[in-house]
């Protein structure tokens, strides 16, 4: 072995020790900063705060389906995020609803699975460029 390459080999090995050695002080020192996700926005008493993502290029008529009616909420302008507030009068006696978001100028349409919403609870709704996998959170 040249004496170039005994040098190249010494720095490999010292830089990975030091890595292995610095690797761990990511996990201590970041322990029990976990904050609870909470949504960045002050909800109104009695109402349900729904944050929409809209990452389709379209813009999107955002509908709350409650009780067998649709009541519209509002639009999310295409690559935007919007925040809604919900009158909780919308659960019904069941605490359910569905969200259906149609897009200006296109026949698709993202609709929810009917969600459970308890007092405090907040919704997440992104709207993906393929309506079909767009995806919802209730935290």
């Amino acid at each position: 072995m040249t004496r170039e390459r005994s040098v190249r080999v010494l720095r490999l090995r010292a830089a990975l020790v030091a890595l292995l050695a610095v690797s761990p002080a990511c996990f201590v020192f970041n322990r029990g900063n976990k904050a609870e996700r909470l949504p960045a926005f002050d909800v109104p008493e009695g109402e349900i705060a729904l944050s929409v993502t809209n990452h389709n290029y379209l813009d999107v008529v955002v509908y709350v389906l409650h009780d067998g009616q649709e009541t519209r909420v509002g639009t999310v302008t295409g690559s935007s995020s919007r925040v809604f507030f919900i009158p909780v009068r919308l659960l019904g006696l069941g605490h359910e609803l569905q969200l259906l978001g149609d897009p200006i100028g296109s026949t698709d349409y993202a609709r929810t699975q009917t969600l459970v919403i308890q007092p405090g609870q907040y919704i997440e709704w992104t709207l993906e460029t393929d309506l079909r996998r767009s995806s919802v959170g209730v935290f």
